[in-house]
């Protein structure tokens, strides 16, 4: 006989993209929470983040794909640029939960992040891809073509798209 119970990791993907859908919903973008017109955050708020977080364990743990995410993290290691096609600017940010994410922004269509050092605070919207090590977050820039939606990264009291 089957289980006639969806799996957990079903369960908390879904849990975690109806919180997303909701905060898009709710217009939460000047709380720091999800945010409708792509513009980055006004201020950062530990409930917002705490739900950041989980959408993105629950991302990491359904090994999840071509998901909108958004989030912080304080930046871990800075790694030499991707120049292998566009260039990328890629260092690795650890979320509260301790979950790591690369994040592979892209130097060609946005200006890079300028004097981002270990120990920084970064906050992100972009797509976040499944890795072993926690994730990738890319798309962290306007779309040229106007077909994606648009990601940004903030540091420092700037925002990068």
């Amino acid at each position: 006989m089957s289980d006639p119970c969806p799996s957990r990791p079903a369960v908390a993907l879904a849990a975690a993209m109806l919180a997303v859908a909701l905060l898009a919903l709710a217009g939460c973008g000047g709380s720091g929470g999800a945010v409708s017109d792509g513009a980055a955050p006004a201020s950062d708020d530990s409930d917002a983040s705490a739900r950041d977080d989980a959408v993105l364990a629950a991302a990491f743990e359904d090994r999840a794909h071509d998901l909108q995410v958004q989030g912080g993290g304080t930046v871990v290691t800075l790694l030499a640029d991707d120049t292998d096609g566009d260039r990328h600017q890629r260092f690795v940010i650890r979320l509260e939960s301790g979950q790591t994410l690369l994040v592979a922004h892209n130097i060609d269509v946005a200006p890079r992040v300028e004097g981002l050092a270990v120990g920084d605070a970064v906050a992100f919207r972009g797509v976040y891809e499944w890795s072993e090590q926690g994730g990738t977050i890319h798309w962290t820039h306007q779309d040229p073509d106007g077909r994606h939606a648009a990601g940004w990264l903030r540091h420092d009291g700037q925002t990068y798209q």
